[in-house]
């Protein structure tokens, strides 16, 4: 299912995105639906039932006894089903209690369910319509504003048809109609119903292709029943549902491959692949299982850049925004360095020796290229617009990549593995002298450094990468790229009000120029650097500023149902007050449903070392939602289950019988 909507060239104009903050979305790629709360489809905006990035119905009206229903409730209650309410009044009505109730069942799979119910204490008989239209268009053009005018229909079976070059879609429904009117697209019931009585209508879109969601069949992930949450607090089970659920419905096939499922970026602008959300996604989700890593590893080998050149083991992906100050980022940067870094702890977590060693060579064309795109200086530039800057987050992954890439590349004997260890320290050595600005407020790490050295001190949620190591052998955290001082200063920013927002971390500082609570890289809150912040604070030290972070993310979470956006507005937390959705913002996103998960296990701490037969726990001491259960993970290939106390001790339940608990 392609990507819809192409990146922002630097210096063009952005297209006029229409806004999905209070859709109800239904997805199972490659199936979704985008709807308004009333639950009526108009056909504005982004409204409809797609399939493979194609909309298939735009329009989806119903009328009863001559009216509009009257809507009392939209709402999702699974990330591929929602369900609509409405009542409808008559002129026999004898008070203010309507008669005729209206329940809609709308599915991603593109079938709606239709229930008609009457408490009237006589039979009723009423006339029941459903206009139908489509324009067939992609979702990229629908986005943009260029969906064009509605297609002619014609009756088709027991429904419409409707036809544009290679595209087509019909639409059936049980009972047939009474009635087809192919220039009005309407379909037309006549129905009576005895009094408590009830009348079924189901529409079923189909396009010929096959819509058989692919988070369903042969999951990389175990689903909500097998993998389980509970606590104190309620939504610790509610969140983890929740993002379980729709990280699985964003889950898609390589075509190259169709065995091999991994992460689109989210919907509905990103339903297509995305290397470095799929991957960072991956990596969260490696407590419930390494199959989704190990498929978004070997999708990901497939794309990497072959030849001779500079170029040579580079995954591909496109430009993304950094916000108001640095140049955009390349993604496919990002991901050719995690690239190792998730193989590297997939390992740990148990994925199979047969599975690392195919994917070790990929790994190794990776690390080739960083060696090969490092400057002079032991820094990684910026590629494209921003040339020769150099800026921390990259470097932070670089780090990352060289220190994970090293150890693995030890752990299976394979050449190059001092080197890459020794390039780290380097690297480590250099960032602590280079990219930390003194200031009177204790100092803060730069954003980024120019070409001439000069330090870019903007604080944003960029800087929490700077606390994300990595895991290594036995349990313990990679080194990173800060000493112990400036780490406990970097904490004490992060956890600070300009960058706490109440509901998370802004993704940049409230007192910095260009700062907006609705920016994309300039001030709304992005739950994964969230997630990360979250991680890296209690892996430091650092409790208290991370458990204010996880408290609000939380908070927000609740918010929105459970199902956290890519971001939200950065505005300031205060009583009484909810988080502002942000327009645009993917819903679910790959990022932030795999983040509920990272936060969650981050409360249990398991670090597993599965070659070397042991597990580790560093729990949240300070139990900040109570005693806590996760049950379903996986540790080597088996069921691990962990509970940690409300005092704060972790106890293992289940586990492979060869693991071992390590300190």
């Amino acid at each position: 299912m392609p990507g819809p909507v192409p990146p922002r060239v630097p210096g063009s104009l952005p297209a006029e995105l229409p806004a999905v903050h209070a859709a109800v979305i239904c997805v199972a790629l490659p199936g979704l639906v985008v709807s308004p709360e009333h639950g009526q489809l108009t056909g504005h905006g982004l409204e409809g039932f797609y399939q493979h990035g194609r909309r298939l119905l735009s329009r989806c009206q119903l009328r009863v006894a001559g009216r509009d229903p009257i809507s009392v409730q939209g709402r999702s209650i699974a990330a591929d089903r929602a369900r609509f309410v409405a009542v409808v009044r008559t002129a026999a009505d004898g008070g203010p209690d309507p008669e005729l109730c209206v329940e809609r069942l709308r599915h991603a799979d593109g079938t709606e369910r239709i229930t008609l119910t009457s408490s009237a204490g006589r039979p009723v008989r009423f006339p029941v319509e459903i206009a139908l239209g489509t324009d067939l268009a992609e979702l990229g053009r629908v986005a943009a504003g260029r969906a064009g005018p509605e297609l002619p229909a014609s009756v088709h079976d027991s429904g419409m048809r409707w036809t544009s070059g290679n595209a087509h879609c019909a639409v059936t429904a049980q009972p047939p109609p009474t009635d087809a009117l192919a220039s009005a697209g309407v379909l037309r019931w006549a129905v009576e119903l005895p009094p408590g009585g009830s009348y079924t209508i189901q529409l079923s879109v189909r396009s010929g292709r096959p819509v058989r969601p692919a988070g369903q069949a042969a999951s990389p992930l175990p689903s909500v029943q097998e993998a389980r949450a509970e606590g104190d607090d309620p939504r610790v089970a509610m969140l983890w549902q929740r993002s379980i659920d729709d990280l699985r419905a964003l889950l898609i096939r390589d075509p190259a491959n169709p065995a091999d499922l991994h992460a689109a970026g989210g919907v509905p602008w990103r339903c297509g692949a995305a290397p470095a959300e799929s991957l960072w996604a991956a990596r969260m989700a490696l407590p419930l299982s390494t199959r989704l890593a190990a498929a978004t590893l070997r999708t990901l080998a497939r794309t990497q850049l072959g030849g001779k050149g500079l170029e040579l083991g580079r995954i591909p992906g496109p430009l993304r925004d950094a916000g108001p100050f640095l140049p955009p980022g390349c993604t496919g940067v990002e991901a050719t360095l995690a690239f190792p870094v998730v193989l590297a702890e997939a390992r740990l977590w148990g994925l199979p020796e047969s599975d690392v060693a195919a994917l070790l060579p990929a790994a190794e064309r990776c690390l080739h290229w960083l060696g090969a795109a490092l400057g002079d200086d032991g820094y990684l530039a910026e590629p494209g617009p921003g040339a020769r800057l150099v800026r921390a987050e990259t470097q932070a992954h670089a780090h990352r990549a060289a220190l994970l890439g090293g150890e693995l590349l030890r752990e299976c004997g394979r050449p190059g593995a001092d080197v890459w260890l020794a390039r780290a320290k380097t690297m480590r050595e250099r960032f602590r002298a280079e990219f930390w600005v003194d200031d009177l407020g204790g100092g803060r790490p730069a954003a980024a450094r120019t070409a001439d050295g000069r330090p870019v001190p903007l604080l944003g949620a960029g800087a929490a990468h700077l606390l994300d190591t990595g895991l290594l052998g036995g349990g313990r955290l990679a080194p990173g790229l800060l000493d112990k001082v400036q780490t406990e200063q970097l904490a004490r920013l992060l956890g600070g009000p300009a960058m706490d927002s109440g509901w998370g971390l802004r993704g940049l500082a409230v007192k910095e120029p260009g700062y907006n609570a609705f920016g994309h890289r300039a001030g709304a809150v992005r739950v994964h650097e969230s997630a990360v912040a979250v991680a890296g604070l209690t892996g430091a030290g650092y409790e208290k500023e991370a458990v204010a972070l996880l408290r609000g993310v939380l908070a927000a979470a609740e918010a929105f149902d459970h199902r956290l956006p890519e971001m939200y507005a950065g505005e300031q937390r205060t009583a009484g007050s909810v988080p502002v959705p942000h327009p645009a913002a993917c819903r679910p996103a790959a990022v932030a449903a795999a983040a509920g998960i990272h936060l969650l296990a981050t409360l249990a701490g398991v670090r597993p070392d599965a070659p070397a037969g042991s597990v580790a726990l560093h729990p949240m001491r300070s139990a900040p939602l109570g005693a806590i259960r996760l049950a379903g993970l996986s540790v080597a290939g088996e069921p691990f289950t962990v509970r940690v106390s409300r005092l704060g001790v972790g106890m293992v339940e289940q586990a492979a019988e060869r693991l071992q608990l390590g300190g």
